[in-house]
């Protein structure tokens, strides 16, 4: 995910109408727990990085074919589709997990903590699962041992998406789920809707989504900027890359604070990355800034990125030096499909062990799920799981493993419902 997911909070009741199949699914859900928690562990130790997940796509591999459903891999890289044919005539519907890990070194303490070395951007990194991936793939391995085993209640067909790159391609690649798209991740069979789930800090087993848009649109941006090199001493002798940085990240502060209506629609500029220099002596020439922008209103996006231009050829120019802000490609709104939600608010609720809320509040973490609800509508929902010392992202990043088992009935519920509610409905 794109950025930290906010704790999950409650605002309304929850809805008590039950799915048909709960009793089934609750049952089974329980049962594959120990296998569920063993393989969230292992993915867990042996992270991999976007487009690069060799060990995990050959693991959900394997264990779909064990299964009997038709496996296709190499999907955009490293994607897995599968699908399984129920024992009853329906429509199709898909559920979806992201695979990848992050460039960032455990300090969870956890047992089977990682100690993967893996490489980004040409440099050796630490790797770990900080947002969750391992626990979204594991429960969607779950979900599909539920579902074989149920097979002769399926009223359609289920396909399983696993996504490589949901964080982003490595520099120079495409990925994740806009080339999933591409290559044909939601076609033969079209699914008439697709869920899926992420994991955040909350109470374990809570489940929340919303109507309409949920998270953030994201663009990367990059700004290049060259100045002229000189001796730390004699700072007036070059251009000063240090304190041009500082004005930029100061502008784009005072853009999403004091220039843009927030409380119409919310936006969020960040600064990530600051590169240049070598030695402490060396005014250097050259500097890299980036970040993201994210924003639920395209006209509020479209201003701000004009405002981000003048900003940073304001201070460049006035500093004697040359530079240049260039966005990347940017990441939907995660917007969920109305009728969708209303449709599956009771399987929802059902499968919860915790609080409901279907009218959380809007988050500024994208995801790329974005991709598939604008192909198919779209149902994507959060899922508690406990409060760890860190949330998405941090290194300290864990799970209560108590929430794989809600997340498999969630996943296998929202499947067999939709399909129940949709028979002899149109997908096309």
């Amino acid at each position: 995910m794109g950025a930290a997911m906010a704790v999950i909070t409650w605002g309304g009741p929850a809805l008590s109408q039950e799915s048909a199949h709960k009793d089934a699914v609750f049952a089974a859900a329980e049962a594959l727990q120990p296998k569920v928690v063993a393989w969230r562990r292992d993915i867990h130790q042996h992270p991999e990085l976007g487009n690069r997940e060799f060990r995990t796509s050959a693991l959900v591999a394997d264990h779909l074919r064990a299964l009997g459903y038709e496996v296709k891999t190499g999907v955009a890289h490293t994607g897995v589709v599968a699908t399984l044919k129920g024992g009853k005539p329906g429509g199709v519907v898909a559920l979806r997990a992201d695979m990848d890990a992050l460039p960032v070194a455990e300090k969870t303490g956890l047992p089977f903590a990682s100690k993967v070395i893996g490489e980004y951007n040409g440099q050796p990194t630490p790797v770990m699962h900080a947002c969750g991936h391992d626990a979204h793939v594991a429960i969607l391995m779950g979900a599909a041992e539920v579902l074989a085993g149920m097979k002769a209640d399926i009223a359609g067909t289920v396909a399983l998406i696993f996504q490589p790159a949901e964080e982003g391609p490595p520099p120079g690649e495409t990925g994740g789920a806009s080339l999933m798209v591409a290559e044909g991740a939601l076609a033969n069979p079209r699914p008439g809707a697709v869920f899926g789930l992420h994991v955040s800090p909350g109470e374990v087993g809570a489940i929340a989504y919303r109507s309409g848009p949920m998270m953030a649109a994201a663009d990367s941006y990059e700004i290049r900027i060259k100045g002229k090199q000189t001796h730390g001493a004699r700072p007036w002798d070059g251009i000063d890359l240090a304190s041009l940085s500082a004005e930029i990240v100061q502008a784009f502060n005072q853009i999403a604070s004091r220039r843009l209506d927030v409380a119409r629609s919310p936006t969020v500029i960040t600064v990530a990355v600051i590169q240049s220099g070598v030695r402490h002596n060396i005014i250097p020439e050259d500097m890299m800034m980036g970040g993201t922008l994210r924003t639920f209103d395209p006209e509020m996006r479209t201003a701000t990125i004009a405002q981000m231009q003048a900003a940073v050829d304001s201070i460049v120019a006035r500093y004697g030096a040359e530079g240049k802000l260039t966005m990347g490609g940017a990441t939907p709104v995660v917007s969920n499909d109305a009728e969708l939600a209303r449709l599956m608010a009771p399987t929802l609720a059902a499968a919860a062990s915790g609080p409901v809320d279907p009218d959380t509040g809007k988050i500024t973490g994208a995801e790329d799920f974005a991709e598939f609800q604008a192909v198919v509508p779209g149902l994507f929902y959060r899922l508690g799981v406990g409060f760890p010392p860190g949330t998405n992202h941090s290194p300290f990043f864990t799970i209560d493993e108590a929430a794989l088992e809600v997340g498999v009935r969630a996943q296998v519920l929202t499947a067999l419902d939709y399909l129940d509610r949709t028979a002899g409905a149109s997908t096309d």
